[in-house]
């Protein structure tokens, strides 16, 4: 049987009692149907899944305890970093949740020469918590213990030059020099950086500067994707050749 999964924003351990936030006690108890005795798994993000059951359930609060946890084992070894042009409402979400669920390790809004969405401090910080919860919920259903980090919108110049030195660094471009076939595979435990342009894509101004950061280009095939779907494709195809998929 499969158990519900939430993610709780909490330290956890085994033998401790936690009250759930509204929302989620309201999800557990009225739209699952879970009473007193039901199991459930909770994860918070450490790695670890913990296994818990509804102690107490009142109108529009619940209670659980936990009973045990187990280290998780969804990890991919192949760790990716996505660096991802801001796109424009659910596009932007669709990205992060697929990316969640492919097994990235970070995930880095960019703003490049051709972004389209604005976004203001005040603006910013509601994305970003809105991004978060976007990851935590892939996270719930795809079975990861362990959120990508989600670092905060940032210039692509700054981005880039954040690279660790051993980064593999790759950005997508219809005439990059490389297709994943010809392209050196990284090295275990070398992180790989990839880089996908928003809507309007990368001008040559942005790969100019990812070029001069030591980014790579990287073909996919003869058709030009959408930034919703060529991030996902790529890291698909990683994850085949290199990760967890293969």
């Amino acid at each position: 049987m499969r158990l519900t999964r939430f993610y709780l924003d909490h330290p956890l351990q085994p033998g401790q009692r936690v009250a759930l936030p509204e929302t989620v006690a309201n999800h557990l108890l009225r739209v699952l149907r879970l009473g007193v005795g039901d199991p459930l798994i909770v994860f918070n993000g450490d790695g670890f899944y913990y296994h818990a059951s509804v102690v107490n359930a009142e109108r529009r609060a619940a209670q659980i305890e936990v009973q045990s946890r187990e280290v998780a084992s969804s990890e991919s070894p192949l760790s990716i970093t996505l660096g991802q042009g801001i796109a424009r409402g659910d596009k932007m979400d669709w990205v992060l949740q697929k990316a969640t669920e492919l097994g990235v390790a970070a995930i880095a809004p960019v703003r490049t020469q051709w972004t389209e969405v604005r976004l203001n401090a005040e603006r910013a910080e509601r994305r970003h918590q809105h991004w978060h919860g976007v990851i935590a919920s892939a996270c719930e259903q795809c079975g990861r213990a362990t959120l990508p980090a989600l670092a905060a919108a940032s210039e692509l110049a700054d981005w880039a030059g954040s690279a660790p030195d051993n980064a593999l660094r790759l950005l997508l471009d219809p005439d990059g020099e490389h297709c994943l076939r010809s392209c050196p595979p990284p090295q275990p435990g070398q992180p790989v950086w990839l880089v996908i342009g928003p809507e309007g894509g990368l001008s040559e101004r942005d790969i100019a500067t990812l070029r001069a950061a030591g980014f790579s280009g990287l073909r996919l095939g003869p058709r030009v994707l959408r930034t919703e779907t060529a991030g996902l494709a790529v890291i698909a195809a990683m994850q085949a050749l290199w990760g967890d998929l293969g």
